[in-house]
C-alpha cells in the first residue's frame, strides 16, 4: 500500500520499490515506474499500484484418481508481475489517492485464476492415474505438468503474469484410505521388528549358552586342577612323612649309637673307676694291716676330728664339769 500524506489540498505519495506506480492526469500518464515520490491533486489524479514482487500463492483443492479415491494437493505457486502496465490494464490495481489502498481486490483475482488454472491440470493428471502410483510418483508428475500449463496458458502473458516456480507439497488420500493403505506397511514393519526381535533374541540365547558353556568348561578345568593340587599335595605329605621318617630313623640310630657310646663309656669308667678304688682300698688295707693298734688309735680320732662340724664356744656349766670330774676320777 502506497505511503500518502496531505499539505493544503495536495497530496503526497512515496511508493516502495517492489511497487510499481502509475499517474494518469486528466487522462494522461505522468508518473509510470517503480519506487516513485512525487505530489498530486487527488481530484484530478488517477493512481494504480501494481506489486512487481514474487509472490507465494498456497493452494488447496481436491481430486480423483482413474481409480475413483479422493486425494487432497496442497500445492504453492511463485509468480510476478511481468508488465505492469498490461496487468494494470487488465486487473484493478486503482488505489485511493486519500488513503493509498486498493479500490478492489487485484490480488484475489489473480489467485483464483492460478489456482483454477493449476486445478484443472492437477485434475487432468490425477484423473488417469492410480491411487497408488499417484502416491509413489504424483507429486512428481502433478508439479511438471501445472509449470507446464501454466506456462502455456494465454491469459497469464495477457494479464502481464509470469510464473516462476511450482511446488507440490503434499498429495494425500482421505483419511479412511490412508490408514487402510498404511496396515500391510505398518504389518510389513512389524514383522520385520518382530524378526528382529527373534534374531535379537536367538543371539542373545546363543551367546548365554556359549557363556554357560565356557563357564562350565572353567569350572571343569577348576575341578581337573584341583584334583591334581589334591594329589601333588598328598605326594608332597606322603613325600615329606617318608623324609620325617627317614629323618627320625636317622636321629633315633644316632641317638641309640651316642647312648650304647655313652653307656659303653661310662661302664667303662665306672669299671675303671672301681678298679682304682678297689686298688686303693687294698693299699689301703695293707697299709693299716701292718701299723699297731695305737697308730690305728690315732689315726681314728684323727679323722674323727677332721670329719666333726666346727665348735666357735664352748660353754661347760658347773654340773657338766662336776659329771665330766666324777668321770675321770672313777676311771683312774
Amino acid at each position: 500500500m502506497a505511503d500518502i500524506t496531505r499539505r493544503l489540498g495536495w497530496r503526497h505519495l512515496r511508493g516502495a520499490p517492489t511497487a510499481h506506480i502509475r499517474h494518469h492526469r486528466s487522462g494522461t500518464l505522468v508518473h509510470d515506474g517503480p519506487g516513485l515520490s512525487f505530489w498530486f491533486r487527488s481530484l484530478t489524479a488517477a493512481l494504480s499500484e501494481v506489486p512487481v514482487d514474487d509472490r507465494e500463492l498456497a493452494m488447496t483443492f481436491h481430486a480423483r484418481t482413474a481409480d475413483f479415491q479422493d486425494v487432497a494437493v496442497q500445492a504453492t505457486v511463485t509468480y510476478r508481475v511481468s508488465d505492469p502496465a498490461v496487468a494494470a490494464a487488465r486487473l484493478d490495481f486503482s488505489i485511493d489517492p486519500d488513503t493509498g489502498a486498493w479500490r478492489g481486490a487485484p490480488l484475489e483475482q489473480l489467485g483464483t485464476l492460478l489456482t483454477e488454472t493449476a486445478q484443472q491440470h492437477a485434475l487432468d493428471v490425477l484423473a488417469r492415474t492410480p491411487l497408488a502410483e499417484a502416491l509413489v510418483d504424483g507429486v512428481t508428475s502433478v508439479r511438471e505438468r501445472v509449470a507446464a500449463g501454466l506456462s502455456a496458458e494465454p491469459r497469464l502473458p495477457a494479464t502481464g503474469i509470469e510464473i516462476v516456480a511450482v511446488r507440490v507439497v503434499a498429495l494425500r488420500p482421505e483419511p479412511e484410505v490412508e490408514r487402510a493403505l498404511r496396515t500391510p506397511a505398518r504389518e510389513q514393519i512389524q514383522q520385520e521388528a518382530d524378526r528382529a526381535t527373534y534374531e535379537r533374541r536367538a543371539v542373545a540365547v546363543e551367546r548365554e549358552r556359549t557363556i554357560a558353556e565356557n563357564e562350565l568348561a572353567s569350572k571343569i578345568e577348576l575341578a581337573r586342577r584341583e584334583e591334581q593340587l589334591v594329589d601333588q599335595r598328598g605326594t608332597n605329605a606322603r613325600r615329606e612323612a617318608e623324609e620325617n621318617a627317614a629323618a627320625d630313623k636317622v636321629r633315633a640310630e644316632a641317638e641309640a649309637t651316642r647312648t650304647v657310646r655313652l653307656a659303653r663309656a661310662e661302664a667303662e669308667a665306672a669299671r675303671e673307676v672301681g678298679e682304682a678304688r678297689a686298688e686303693a682300698q687294698a693299699a689301703w688295707l695293707r697299709v693299716h694291716a701292718e701299723v699297731d693298734v695305737t697308730t690305728l688309735h690315732a689315726l681314728t680320732g684323727t679323722r674323727l676330728a677332721e670329719n666333726l662340724p666346727r665348735i666357735d664356744s664352748l660353754t661347760v656349766s658347773p654340773d657338766v664339769l662336776t659329771g665330766l670330774l666324777a668321770k675321770l676320777g672313777a676311771s683312774e
